[in-house]
């Protein structure tokens, strides 16, 4: 979407603070031996006290309330059964639709003890996320977001799981644009405009570019990999972008 009014501005910034709180109540409560059944139980809890609905069943019947996904998994792990361990990378993805108006952000949390790759791949994806955000500016092709990422991906030595990015989100989950790669690509020289909605979220891994679809028919894996994640919906300005989702 693009932002047409004040209303428009603080009902997005009142749903992306909702979902900014989901994710750090989770972050908090997250800890080896419990199941991610449980903590997406506290998210599902927590949303709910405010009011608002998770996003990916509102639009796709997804079997969750937010997505959780360990380690090799890149993106929309079912919460269940599985115990969480020492050592493990969980991200959190949490979207959700409060009075018409979607937002969406996510973060990887190493569980410890941290394993120093581990750490340095979510140092590097969460550098690469920042510095994406700083070359986000109306008037600029949308393609500079891909190239902030890659540069930062090649610095630290990881990869860029490509079939993986941002998108368009405000009105609904998922809208124009549909792809915000996280690559350089210079045919994608669309101009970001002012008040234009977009999540920005780098997937960096260890080894893997592409993910493959697990048997439950949503889990996104990658073979042989760790992957990190971190994301934010912002609105584009002709200066530094709005963190819809920052808390």
């Amino acid at each position: 979407m693009s932002i047409k009014s004040q209303k428009d501005l603080l009902a997005l910034l009142k749903i992306g603070r909702i979902v900014g709180l989901t994710l750090r109540y989770m972050q908090k409560h997250l800890r080896s031996g419990m199941t991610t059944e449980e903590l997406d139980a506290l998210g599902a809890e927590f949303l709910k006290r405010h009011g608002a609905r998770s996003a990916p069943q509102l639009t796709y019947q997804f079997p969750g309330v937010t997505c959780i996904s360990i380690n090799d998994e890149a993106a929309h792990g079912i919460p269940g059964k599985r115990v969480v361990q020492p050592g493990d990378l969980v991200n959190i993805d949490v979207s959700a639709e409060l009075d018409g108006y979607f937002a969406d952000t996510g973060a990887s949390i190493p569980v410890p003890p941290v394993a120093p790759l581990t750490q340095r791949l979510c140092d590097c994806t969460h550098a690469a996320l920042d510095r994406a955000i700083a070359s986000a500016h109306a008037g600029q092709p949308l393609y500079v977001i891909g190239k902030a990422v890659e540069k930062e991906a090649k610095r630290g030595n990881f990869h860029i799981v490509r079939d993986l990015g941002g998108h368009g989100v405000g009105r609904s989950l998922h809208e124009s644009p549909r792809s915000v790669p996280n690559y350089y690509e210079p045919r994608l020289n669309a101009v970001l405009t002012e008040g234009m909605v977009l999540t920005i979220e780098p997937f960096l891994s260890t080894r893997a570019t592409h993910t493959i679809q697990g048997k439950d028919g949503w889990t996104l894996r990658t073979p042989n990999s760790l992957v990190a994640q971190y994301e934010h919906t912002i609105v584009i300005t002709r200066e530094k972008p709005v963190l819809v989702t920052a808390v």
